[in-house]
């Protein structure tokens, strides 16, 4: 396995009581570079939270924080990253965006960033 998975949280929170804050803290004390999407701009566990959507390069998992009705306007933008898989977090299934990601050739699965990573499957 992959030691560091470059990983975009999008959808992050500021708010530590939410999933996404959750997974950037775990995710860096696991040792994988991360880079976040939010709609507020500020920081979490020295992760930067950009409010604009960037080019970032080598992502290899975009974590999903987002609901199925949000995601539609970053449907492009996300297959454009060409990240190696795509995890929809419970919540942010969405049957439309799995068949454009499996027409990309890009890997999706339905899974919790925090369990994968409490149980190494990351």
């Amino acid at each position: 396995m992959d030691v560091n998975k470059k990983t975009l949280v999008f959808g992050a929170s500021l708010n530590p009581g939410r999933y996404s804050n959750l997974a950037i803290n775990r995710l860096q004390s696991h040792g994988h570079d991360i880079v976040a999407f939010g709609l507020r701009e500020g920081e979490v566990a020295g992760v930067q939270i950009d409010t604009e959507l960037k080019p970032y390069p080598n992502i290899d998992t975009v974590t999903l924080y987002m609901n199925a009705t949000r995601q539609a306007p970053f449907y492009d933008y996300l297959i454009g990253l060409k990240p190696k898989r795509v995890l929809f977090n419970p919540g942010t299934e969405n049957p439309e965006f799995f068949k454009l990601l499996k027409e990309a050739g890009i890997d999706f699965e339905t899974a919790c960033t925090l369990v994968l990573l409490g149980s190494n499957q990351y």
